[in-house]
């Protein structure tokens, strides 16, 4: 491997939104830079008209923060896809992210035009392995992509929280959007946006207009006074709170799905029909007992905002 000095004037920067910012780590290594200098080069393509820097992008940001001309680069490969190709292959040692190869896949299949099997061949890994990935990417809205890729929300509590809430809980892309957007960039704990996000995707609409509003103090000082164990609650009250987490569940998967236009064969409608009366009949004493319980539970609660009263079903 080559190193030579190059001028931080001749990077070409097109992929530095490829790569995920984390201001922490960089003000870290901005410090070790100050004392020691840049120990590890920076690496990319070497074209003939300029250089495409791939890694070390917080290195070359800290390089023009204290006023270096120059820093260490060697080159991946002459060609951009055979430089994405070595980036990938050595993303355990450089710690890409699964989002980071997500996006430098896609760019393999869209802009080089290698096919799945292409791309997983040249990396020695499953044709499943390259799928899941652009499956990933696609799942991602342009608002939710810009706020992990820039730092402002961290990637772990959208891909085992928001994530797994829009797959198995009816949770629309949209409303995992609008969560997102909200929290990102308010410097919250991993920890609390994720108690922040099933209160949001679980709980009362007042709750989301209140993660809506930024109030966030207040809402995680109200989710520390609910117990995490399930002491002093009886066996009857337990079974209570499971039927009630279940209906919310199956409540809103039922109304985004409801909404597909797809659904309409004659032998769907057959069914659903029968099923929608019978639901519509009990749901007036439905919404009675839930009143009912909010009142109740409310009591010992002052400080909650009302609950919607409004006629649901005209």
């Amino acid at each position: 491997m080559v190193v030579e000095e190059a001028e931080l004037s001749t990077f070409d920067l097109r992929y530095e939104g490829y790569r995920m910012r984390n201001p922490v780590l960089e003000g870290k290594l901005l410090l070790s830079i100050t004392e020691r200098g840049i120990e590890e080069p920076l690496e990319g393509i070497a074209l003939k008209e300029s250089r495409i820097l791939l890694n070390g992008f917080k290195r070359f940001r800290c390089a023009r923060k204290l006023k270096l001309e120059t820093a260490p680069y060697t080159s991946l490969a002459a060609d951009t896809a055979s430089g994405i190709i070595t980036l990938l292959r050595t993303s355990n040692n450089k710690r890409l992210g699964i989002l980071e190869e997500a996006r430098f896949i896609d760019d393999l299949r869209t802009i080089e035009g290698l096919s799945v099997a292409d791309i997983a061949g040249a990396l020695s890994r499953s044709k499943a392995w390259v799928s899941m990935r652009l499956g990933l990417l696609r799942e991602l809205g342009d608002g939710v992509r810009e706020k992990i890729f820039s730092g402002a929300f961290p990637i772990y509590p959208y891909m085992y929280t928001v994530r797994q809430f829009m797959r198995m809980n009816g949770v629309s892309k949209e409303d995992g959007e609008k969560f997102v957007t909200s929290v990102a960039g308010a410097g919250l704990s991993t920890r609390e946006i994720e108690q922040l996000a099933h209160g949001y995707f679980r709980g009362p609409t007042w709750f989301r207009d209140e993660v809506h509003g930024g109030n966030f103090a207040l809402l995680l000082e109200k989710l520390r006074r609910v117990p995490q164990s399930p002491e002093g609650v009886s066996d009857r009250e337990r079974v209570l709170l499971k039927d009630l987490e279940i209906a919310g569940k199956y409540m809103q998967r039922v109304t985004t799905k409801s909404q597909d236009e797809r659904l309409g064969t004659r032998a769907f409608c057959a069914q659903a029909n029968l099923l929608v009366t019978g639901i519509l009949s009990r749901i007036g004493a439905f919404t009675q007992a839930l009143r009912s319980l909010d009142d109740r539970t409310r009591e010992t609660q002052g400080d909650l905002p009302p609950s919607p009263r409004g006629d649901e079903c005209t």
